[in-house]
C-alpha cells in the first residue's frame, strides 16, 4: 500500500531544505532531501549520480546559488522557477561563457516519494545565456 503524499505545506519545507542543503554544498545531507532511486530528466541517476551532477555544476560555477523565484505545490509534486546569476569558469552547456556573469532561469518540476524528492525534470533557459555571450 502506497503512503499518502506530504501536504503542500510539507512539500515546500522539504524543498526549502533541499536548497538550503544545495546552496551550502551539505552533501552529506543530500539523501535526507533526494530519494535514493532519483531520476533526472528520466535518466536514473541514483543518489550518487544525483550528488556527482550537484558538485560538478558547483565546480562550473564556483557562486552557483539556487534561489527559487516562484515555488509552487501540488502534491506529491513540486514546480520551481529557479533564478541563477553567476559567472561559470568555462563552458556552461556547451556554451562558451568562460567567466562572464550571465543570468538565466531553471524550470523544474519534482516528484517526491517517500518524503524525498524521486524524480527531477529540468528545463533551462540555455538562449538566455547564449544572448549574453
Amino acid at each position: 500500500m502506497a503512503s499518502e503524499p506530504p501536504d503542500r505545506e510539507a512539500l515546500l519545507s522539504l524543498y526549502r531544505g533541499y536548497l538550503t542543503c544545495l546552496n551550502e554544498q551539505d552533501w552529506a545531507r543530500l539523501g535526507d532531501f533526494v530519494h535514493p532511486e532519483v531520476t533526472h530528466n528520466a535518466r536514473p541517476l541514483g543518489l550518487a549520480g544525483y550528488r556527482e551532477m550537484l558538485e560538478g555544476d558547483h565546480r562550473a560555477i564556483p557562486d552557483l546559488h539556487f534561489d527559487a523565484e516562484t515555488l509552487a505545490a501540488d502534491p506529491p509534486v513540486i514546480a520551481a522557477r529557479l533564478r541563477f546569476d553567476c559567472t561559470p569558469v568555462g563552458m556552461l552547456f556547451d556554451l562558451p561563457v568562460n567567466g562572464r556573469r550571465v543570468r538565466f532561469d531553471e524550470h523544474v518540476f519534482y516528484r517526491v516519494a517517500d518524503g524525498r524528492i524521486r524524480q527531477v525534470h529540468s528545463l533551462i533557459d540555455r538562449d538566455a545565456i547564449a544572448a549574453q555571450i
